[in-house]
């Protein structure tokens, strides 16, 4: 959400933002936002004028009853200032309204009208048209064929989707044996990992209120993406960032506890609606999973250093497994509503011959902390809002393709890194039993 002194004092810069973003649509809403907002503001002018008014009309009726035992005459005129206040009185009211009306009406268009980007964000509508940064590590594919990754599980009796369906439908699994211990080692890994980095560990609430949801996403992420509790105000987060973020709402932070850094596990749940491919199946796109997220409230002069370095522990700690990947630049068209600037991190899929998303890095300036009302009083004694920026640690269920395709051997074996054979009980490898 942007301020609205910037849409007063820079409209053609926030309409040239959304022609950015490719969504013209809503070049509209700047106007209609600026004809509410002169309204909004002469309606509450008009009510301050009124409320000054009664106080006055008041202490002049007082006077004029003190002096009707003297002049009977004046009983008169305070009657007719009594009407006066009356009037006023009613006038107020339907003003007070009307601001009501104004303040929502202003705030559901704000919330749809997309952050101010990051001048270093390539302009371009679509994902095709993200940018390729840098590459970390050699993109190799071996002389044997590798299987699609829910059949190199099932060699290990390491996944059971029929009965996941049968269960759940479609978009869930079960995890087993090997597999699922291999799946928890590296959401481990990935907690100690991110504590090493001086990161506090957190298990959040799963379900957040309405009010959280509308505060930390846009509308139609949440619409694409949440499941709502039915007959609650309650919603099952998509992610930990969610319930993180939705921490601190009300709250006004002390400048000495910034930054805030956390990284935090949590089952998620997305609707994930639309299409897929034959790639996306399996355990790639998936209505539930686990994660383990990172979060940093900071400075807003601190948060473009922050994203740096939070989109470079994940290239750190995929490398730690031994797996290339690179670093892919989100485009404008690319980027949620709410955010700065955004990356993705991809993995290298020898099966494929082609990097697919891991981890997405995010940017979204002080647009949370204004919708939650997220503020920090410094040293000065006065308040600003904070910037948040989230990063995905690793999520298994992605992490798990990409582990196995890198590490798959000719004679079925599947090679632990060293780093999580602690994690696995000292085990080196895992024999296929089938």
């Amino acid at each position: 959400m942007l301020d609205i002194r910037l849409i007063r004092e820079n409209p053609d810069m926030v309409k040239e933002n959304i022609k950015k973003k490719f969504q013209d649509e809503k070049l509209p809403l700047v106007d209609r936002i600026l004809d509410l907002d002169r309204e909004n503001r002469d309606t509450i002018q008009e009510a301050q004028n009124l409320r000054t008014a009664r106080n006055a009309l008041s202490k002049q009726i007082g006077v004029l009853m003190g002096q009707s035992k003297k002049d009977p005459s004046k009983l008169q005129e305070a009657e007719t200032v009594k009407a006066q206040v009356v009037a006023n009185a009613e006038r107020l009211a339907a003003l007070e309204k009307r601001e009501d009306e104004l303040a929502e009406e202003i705030r559901k268009i704000m919330l749809v009208i997309p952050n101010i980007i990051d001048p270093s964000v390539p302009i371009g509508p679509d994902d095709e048209h993200n940018v390729e940064v840098e590459r970390f590590g050699e993109p190799l594919v071996p002389n044997f064929e590798i299987p699609y990754h829910t059949q190199i599980m099932e060699r290990f009796d390491g996944v059971d989707m029929d009965a996941a369906g049968r269960v759940s439908g479609a978009g869930f699994y079960y995890l087993l044996g090997d597999i699922a211990r291999l799946h928890e080692a590296v959401l481990a890994y990935g907690r100690d990992f991110m504590i090493d980095k001086g990161f506090t560990y957190c298990i959040p609430p799963f379900m957040i209120h309405g009010n959280v949801v509308e505060g930390v996403m846009s509308q139609t992420d949440m619409d694409a993406m949440m499941y709502k509790v039915e007959g609650e105000d309650l919603y099952l987060i998509g992610t930990s960032e969610h319930s993180m973020i939705g921490r601190y709402i009300d709250q006004m932070l002390p400048e000495s506890k910034l930054p805030q850094t956390l990284t935090s596990y949590s089952p998620c749940f997305r609707k994930e609606k639309g299409s897929h491919g034959i790639e996306e199946r399996g355990v790639y796109r998936i209505h539930q999973f686990e994660k383990q997220e990172m979060i940093v409230v900071c400075k807003p002069e601190d948060s473009m250093d922050w994203y740096e370095k939070m989109w470079r522990y994940s290239v750190e700690l995929f490398r730690s497994f031994d797996i290339p990947v690179r670093q892919l630049e989100c485009c404008s068209g690319d980027l949620a509503d709410l955010k700065v600037k955004s990356c993705d991190i991809e993995a290298w899929s020898p099966r494929q011959k082609k990097y697919f998303e891991v981890c997405s890095c995010s940017n979204l300036g002080d647009a949370q902390a204004r919708r939650l009302k997220i503020r920090v009083k410094g040293e000065d004694g006065k308040t600003y809002l904070p910037h948040t920026l989230n990063n995905t640690c690793v999520a298994p269920p992605r992490m798990l393709i990409a582990l196995l395709e890198n590490n798959l051997q000719s004679d079925g074996s599947v090679k632990i890194p060293k780093v999580l054979q602690p994690y696995m009980g000292g085990k080196e490898v895992l024999l296929p039993k089938q």
